[in-house]
C-alpha cells in the first residue's frame, strides 16, 4: 500500500493531518498538483511534493528551493504523502514531525519526460513546475551511491531563472499570507508564552521560539504591506506582540479556506507568481546592465 509507511509513522489521534483516502490515479494527461511545505520541526527544511499515481512523492528540502541554476538543492527522498496534505497548514503537536507547516508554495506540474516512473526508476525526472513562487523547467537527480534517499533538486535555465533568493523574497504562507507565528496561534493546543506550560512540556517550545526569531527576521527582510483602507490609503501596520504576551490559544490545524486574496489573471497566473518573476527578471537584468557598466569602464580610452 502506497501509503502504508506514511500512516505508520503518525498517530492521527493527536495529529491534525489527514490520513488519506486510498490513492485514485488520475486520468492521462491531466493536471497534476505540486506543492512546497515550509516545515519547522526539529530543523527548519521544505518539503517538496509532485502528484504521481494518486499520491504526492514527497522530498524534504533542507535549504529550500534555489531559482539559481548554479544552486544543488540536496533532496531527501521521503515516504509518499496523501493527495490531502498537499492543502495541509497547521501544528503538529507531538509525535513524527512535531512542528508547523506552512504552504509556501502550489500550482500544477507537467512531466518533461514520456515515462515518469522509468525516470525516477533512473533517478533523473525533468519537469516543468507552474506555480506561484516557482515556475519553469527543474529537474530532480538521484547522486550515486548511498541509500538512494539522495537526490539533488536544480533549476535549469530559463526565464524564470535568476540570482534572487526566492525564500527570503517570499517568506510567507501563500494559504494565509502568515508566518510561522500566526500559524502557532491559530491553534488552541499551542499557548505561545515564555511560561511553561502545555508547550514547555513538548519539542514545541523550541520551535516557538525559533518560530519567532524568524518572524523577526522576515518582517525586517521582507516586510508585508499593511492592508488598504475603504479611501485607498494605508492602514498602519500592525504590532507584533512579544513572545511573551502571545497567550491566546487558537485552533488545531489551521485548515480552513484561503484568507488571502490572490487575484489572477486572465492566463490563470496569480499576480503575486507575476511580481515575483517580474522582479526576477528586473534582477537579473540590473546585474547584466552592471557586468556592461564595468566592461566599458576597464575598456581603455
Amino acid at each position: 500500500m502506497p501509503l502504508k509507511e506514511y500512516r505508520a509513522k503518525r498517530d492521527f489521534s493527536v495529529s491534525p493531518e489527514p490520513a488519506g483516502a486510498d490513492p485514485a490515479p488520475k486520468p492521462r494527461g491531466a493536471p497534476r498538483f505540486f506543492c512546497v511545505q515550509k516545515h519547522l520541526a526539529s530543523h527548519l527544511h521544505y518539503d517538496f511534493r509532485l502528484e504521481h499515481d494518486g499520491v504526492l512523492l514527497s522530498w524534504a528540502v533542507p535549504k529550500g528551493p534555489s531559482i539559481n541554476p548554479a544552486d544543488k538543492r540536496l533532496a531527501m527522498h521521503v515516504e509518499d504523502h496523501p493527495l490531502e496534505y498537499g492543502t495541509f497548514e497547521g501544528v503538529i503537536p507531538e509525535g513524527y514531525g512535531a512542528g508547523v507547516v506552512m504552504l509556501w508554495d502550489e500550482g500544477t506540474w507537467e512531466p518533461l519526460v514520456d515515462d515518469v516512473d522509468a525516470a525516477l526508476r533512473k533517478g533523473d525526472l525533468k519537469l516543468r513546475l507552474h506555480g506561484v513562487k516557482l515556475r519553469g523547467s527543474w529537474a530532480l537527480v538521484r547522486t550515486r551511491g548511498g541509500d538512494g534517499r539522495s537526490w539533488l533538486l536544480l533549476k535549469h535555465r530559463d526565464e524564470w531563472a535568476g540570482p534572487l533568493d526566492i525564500a527570503a523574497f517570499a517568506p510567507y504562507s501563500i494559504k494565509s499570507g502568515g508566518d510561522f507565528t500566526d500559524i502557532l496561534e491559530s491553534a488552541p493546543d499551542v499557548w505561545v508564552s515564555n511560561r511553561a506550560g502545555r508547550a514547555g512540556t513538548s519539542p514545541l517550545l523550541k520551535v516557538v521560539e525559533r518560530a519567532v526569531a524568524i518572524a523577526e527576521e522576515n518582517a525586517r527582510v521582507a516586510p508585508r504591506e499593511a492592508p488598504a483602507e475603504p479611501d485607498g490609503t494605508k492602514a498602519a501596520a500592525p504590532r507584533r506582540k512579544s513572545a511573551a504576551s502571545r497567550k491566546r490559544p487558537a485552533g488545531k490545524a489551521a485548515t480552513a479556506g484561503r484568507a488571502t486574496t490572490r487575484t489572477s489573471s486572465p492566463s490563470g497566473v496569480s499576480r503575486e507568481g507575476d511580481a515575483t518573476a517580474r522582479s526576477t527578471r528586473r534582477t537579473r537584468a540590473a546585474s547584466d546592465r552592471g557586468a556592461r557598466s564595468r566592461g566599458a569602464r576597464n575598456r581603455p580610452r
